[in-house]
């Protein structure tokens, strides 16, 4: 019978092999404490605080009056009667075929201007998200010239988080200024808070193709440009499309908030009869409103699976 090899240990048990790769405990041996991690109760915690606290520092100021709960259900209860054309004086406004009539035009009116600003979003986006990409300007597939691409992708990013970290309300109020009210002062506000969001989205995308196909254009001697027009748009157009349908009804129900101040659509027509107290016309523009979403949404999603 030979000898073992040696510095080979024989006949070492399981047990002995899974306490020496620390897998198994020794019997005897007392269990180490284990450290646990600030877990989901934690964070739960924090956040319902932060929720209490702000509501008792809003209701602990001088300036802030609710009335009494009675006084808040009278109130409503009449508003909601006024709403739907109970108590109204005359015919109401569901019963005007005029008023539907108006109603109709400002919906088309509505969905013109959404449409305006999501075709001018995406054309923007397409244009220019190959330069807000780390992987196009300053990653591993960026040219030669790596201060030029850093300098595009500087820009082209900052250009993105401004359009979005401003409002369409207040993109609205700056553009009004320069532009007459009507439907165009309202498409470009509202295109160019989308053209930040669909940016950051849409570079995103880009960052995570398959690299293949632009190693291949690289190494052919493709540009930017060319790389991005035959190695990433194809792969990337079909997402893309997809966050323009989504981004599509998010548009559509800004639409009247950004028509309060353009002067256009549902939202000029809501912010009239806000004025002139007139509830039941109000009501009308909300039944409106509600209907063009809810057809909005069904259209996007239509879309979106042919898209797919």
């Amino acid at each position: 019978m030979s000898a073992p090899p040696r510095g080979r240990r024989v006949g070492v048990s399981t047990l002995d092999r899974g306490a020496h790769e620390g897998l198994v405990r020794p019997p005897g041996q007392a269990a180490r404490p284990s450290r646990r991690r600030p877990g989901p109760t934690l964070a739960v915690v924090i956040a319902v605080g932060a929720v209490v606290g702000s509501w008792w520092f809003t209701l602990a100021q001088e300036t802030t009056s609710l009335p009494s709960p009675a006084v808040i259900g009278e109130r409503g209860a009449r508003f909601l009667s006024e709403l739907v054309g109970i108590g109204v004086e005359g015919p109401t406004a569901y019963e005007q075929a005029s008023q539907w009539l108006l109603m109709a035009e400002l919906a088309r009116d509505t969905v013109v201007m959404s449409a305006l600003a999501v075709g001018l979003a995406g054309a923007v986006t397409v244009a220019t998200v190959g330069f807000a990409s780390r992987l196009l300007t300053v990653g591993e597939l960026a040219p030669a010239r790596r201060g030029t691409g850093r300098a595009l992708f500087t820009a082209t990013r900052g250009v993105h988080v401004v359009a979005r970290a401003i409002p369409e309300l207040i993109w609205a109020l700056l553009i009004v200024i320069v532009l007459s009210p009507g439907l165009v002062a309202g498409a470009l506000a509202l295109a160019v808070h989308e053209i930040g969001v669909l940016g950051r989205l849409s570079s995103d995308v880009v960052d995570n193709v398959d690299h293949g196909p632009l190693r291949a254009l690289r190494s052919s001697g493709a540009g930017t440009l060319q790389a991005y027009g035959y190695g990433v748009l194809p792969q990337v157009l079909p997402q893309l499309v997809t966050f323009l349908l989504y981004r599509w009804e998010v548009v559509l129900r800004a639409t009247v908030v950004v028509g309060f101040v353009t002067g256009a659509g549902l939202g000029e027509q809501l912010e009239s009869l806000r004025v002139r107290l007139d509830w039941d016309g109000l009501g009308l523009v909300l039944v409106t409103y509600v209907l063009l979403v809810l057809v909005g949404e069904a259209v996007a999603a239509g879309l979106r699976r042919l898209a797919r």
